[in-house]
């Protein structure tokens, strides 16, 4: 299976063991997953998760570790039905006992079809970043802003939980740029049709329209967004809330 490669930054053991086995927490956060899970051009994301999973599974361990793999699993694409088939398989060699209880364990992980935001954080290279208080009162919903340095050219980084939107608001005397980067949402234009935003959709906002944009209702969505064309006088208007009704039809 091919995919984006991005690379795994881990800090749990730091975080768990950094001041008890500090040895421990650098093996485990720098070599295993920094080294290892990241020889990804021998062995994809979605493979390594696989055979971590039948190797947890082998030796009965069935705690927050395993669930952690699964929730990992899923955000490396590994599907349900892959598991369900090759936990199936493996059953005949390690222990029907042990099938039972990772499967008690992917329901749990995979009852609810909207990532967590730790699922969707490690689907995307990019990072969530921090509540974004500031322009909170101009937002349906929870949203996140990752400034990004200067050497990525200045852009800003705006993540959105499920079903959250902007208002409608207007760039005076400049031109806004939405790069979709991770997840799905929505683009509308006032008096348009509205516009799916998928990874790699590239929306180019004119000066003086009237929009917003936003998660659909069962993902998180995350673009890249910067401005150009700056005029003189440039400035943002919000403006008010996005009909219920409208959002409502959007999937």
């Amino acid at each position: 299976m091919k995919e984006n490669l991005r690379k795994i930054k881990q800090t749990a053991g730091r975080n768990a063991l950094g001041e008890v086995a500090p040895e421990f927490a650098h093996l485990n956060d720098d070599v295993l997953f920094g080294e290892v899970w990241n020889r990804q051009d021998k062995l994809s994301l979605h493979d390594r998760s696989l055979v971590t999973v039948l190797s947890l599974m082998a030796q009965g361990i069935t705690d927050s570790s395993l669930k952690y793999h699964l929730t990992t699993a899923r955000a490396n694409g590994v599907t349900r039905n892959e598991l369900a088939e090759v936990i199936t398989h493996a059953a005949f060699y390690v222990g029907w006992p042990k099938a039972w209880a990772v499967f008690n364990l992917i329901k749990e992980v995979w009852d609810s079809n909207i990532q967590t935001k730790e699922e969707f954080q490690m689907s995307t290279p990019y990072p969530i970043g921090n509540p974004n208080d500031a322009y909170a009162k101009y937002f349906i919903g929870n949203s996140y802003i990752a400034p990004m340095d200067s050497e990525y050219g200045g852009l800003v980084n705006v993540t959105f939980e499920p079903g959250c939107r902007n208002n409608w608001h207007i760039h005076h005397a400049s031109t806004q740029v939405l790069v979709c980067v991770a997840g799905r949402g929505w683009y509308q234009e006032f008096g348009k049709e509205p516009i799916e935003m998928t990874p790699g959709k590239v929306i180019a906002i004119p000066a003086e329209a009237k929009h917003w944009h936003g998660a659909a209702k069962d993902s998180w969505f995350q673009h890249l967004t910067y401005v150009t064309n700056i005029g003189q006088g440039a400035s943002n208007e919000w403006l008010e809330p996005v009909d219920e009704k409208l959002c409502g039809k959007l999937k």
